[in-house]
């Protein structure tokens, strides 16, 4: 019997890296997602392969149960193929059945190109947490580790705030449909960013932030809340500016776009992947002459 499932990408607006220590974060669903398809095979083994947005095969292996329950690597070059023993080791710790009768044939397939960081991994956890029947949240911290907010993007259809208290995660789904959408931009900067590298960083140089979430939490609701396009501009503005001092980085902004009139915030990890951009002329003109090919509106890129 064939099974299909799917999960959404996302994009976090506010609360980046703060999201970890308890802070809330306005977190976006994409269009853009992956899906997951499932045989069965006849040999204890998972044949396993997965395939760009273009249909190009980007990764392909084949895993025995042995490997699996034993959680036995390859070689470090394989490290693709590492990752997923991880997963589906946890996976199965989680499940007893899931490795108890034949094998598996398994395909995934991406809607957005693999470098666009709209959550290849944690579509994935949250794809094979739903094969398995088992909690999307559990197998993310056994495995990937992360605030969460990502898989609570996987399994949600609206905009949501998210938050971590007492490690539980704490999803609410809102309605964020603002007049001035029109505005709002979301800019691939033309290289993927390593969220746990990014995340390292970030707890070494974050000191005591117990000052800092409550003004993060307000300018979230301010963001969620947003009537005009000023108000939004000034909240996200303030965010960037603070993250900018906790990171100790220049934003993305100052470092690239200095000469810009409108707002650009930086989204997850810094100096990577997506920055949403707010501008009430099209800024495509002036991403494009500078080298930035990729820029969606709103609509293009939100579920």
């Amino acid at each position: 019997m064939k099974k299909e499932f799917y999960s959404n990408g996302k994009l976090l607006i506010t609360g980046e890296y703060l999201v970890l220590d308890g802070a809330k974060a306005f977190a976006l669903p994409t269009k853009f997602g992956q899906y997951l398809n499932i045989e069965n095979n006849t040999e204890k083994t998972i044949i396993w392969k997965s395939y760009d947005v273009d249909g190009s095969l980007w990764f392909e292996t084949e895993i025995t149960f042995e490997e699996i329950i034993k959680n036995q690597k390859s070689e470090e070059s394989f490290l693709v193929k590492n990752t997923l023993i991880d997963i589906l080791h946890e996976a199965s710790k989680l499940n007893s059945e899931f490795l108890e009768n034949s094998g598996y044939i398994v395909s995934t397939r991406l809607t957005f190109p693999t470098n666009w960081g709209l959550g290849t991994s944690s579509t994935l956890i949250n794809n094979i947490a739903r094969w398995l029947e088992i909690d999307a949240f559990e197998l993310l911290n056994k495995s990937f580790g992360g605030s969460g907010y990502d898989i609570a993007c996987a399994q949600n259809i609206t905009p949501i705030l998210y938050q971590k208290v007492n490690e539980k995660p704490i999803v609410t789904p809102i309605s964020f449909n603002p007049k001035f959408q029109k505005y709002i931009y979301f800019l691939y900067l033309n290289k993927k960013q390593n969220s746990k590298t990014a995340i390292q960083s970030y707890r070494s140089k974050k000191g005591n932030v117990n000052k800092i979430i409550p003004e993060i939490d307000s300018l979230t609701e301010i963001v969620i809340n947003s009537k005009t396009i000023e108000t939004i501009a000034n909240a996200l503005q303030k965010h960037e500016n603070i993250m900018s001092k906790i990171l100790e980085l220049k934003t993305i902004k100052e470092s690239l776009f200095h000469d810009f009139s409108g707002v650009i915030k930086s989204l997850g990890a810094w100096n990577g992947d997506f920055v949403m951009v707010i501008s009430e002329e099209n800024p495509t003109n002036y991403f494009r002459k500078k080298g930035y090919e990729t820029i969606l509106t709103y609509k293009e890129m939100i579920l």
